[in-house]
């Protein structure tokens, strides 16, 4: 079944960790004591990936049943989309440009780098997150870019082949600040098994 799971508006200056401004998630298919801990690896996720993506340019990345599209803007602004491998990627990454301009079109580029009360209250995401959980009536709606057609997305099978060279993510894992204990502990059960949440 073609599912969406999260869309993530984040900002990358030069100096520092990215940003996370506002995020959207659809966790119902997760059991529910899963769902903080599947939404703070889908977040956490979204940080490595923009960290790990050059300025004005997207990629997709293959992690277990979930592919993840990324697409950061030469101004540092950018959207993750996590979902599952059936949804189509050029649907996906229309979405993600959507997203991108309106966000800069209400909220002022001088506030991205805060992520204050203006990010917080923008209200597409959700929406978005809904209207295009069914790409068929949600690319009817759109007129796909032309960019998209000249773009090159880079496909990258997991997560580990975005990674920086000895980095791994088992480690940054271990030493994230912005995972708690037991969603490290989900991770690691998670790994062993397997299963749910395989973002590892």
């Amino acid at each position: 079944m073609v599912r969406l799971y999260s869309l993530a508006v984040l900002h990358r200056s030069e100096q520092g960790s990215p940003q996370l401004l506002k995020a959207a998630y659809d966790l119902s298919s997760f059991g529910f004591f899963q769902r903080g801990s599947v939404q703070e690896f889908m977040a956490f996720t979204a940080k490595i990936l923009t960290e790990r993506t050059n300025a004005a340019s997207r990629q997709s990345v293959k992690q277990g049943e979930y592919m993840c599209h990324i697409y950061v803007r030469g101004d540092g602004l950018c959207c993750v989309l996590t979902a599952d491998h059936e949804y189509p990627q050029r649907v996906a990454h229309t979405l993600l440009t959507k997203v991108l301009d309106d966000f800069a079109s209400r909220v002022e580029a001088s506030l991205w780098s805060e992520g204050n009360a203006a990010c917080a209250a923008y209200p597409g995401l959700d929406a978005s997150l809904a209207k295009y959980q069914n790409p068929r009536e949600a690319d009817a709606l759109t007129k796909v870019q032309e960019e998209l057609d000249e773009t090159k997305i880079i496909l990258h099978n997991t997560i580990e082949a975005v990674l920086q060279r000895g980095e791994k993510l088992d480690d940054l894992v271990s030493k994230s600040q912005g995972l708690s204990d037991a969603s490290k502990m989900f991770y690691k059960t998670a790994r062993k098994t397997n299963s749910c949440c395989n973002f590892g």
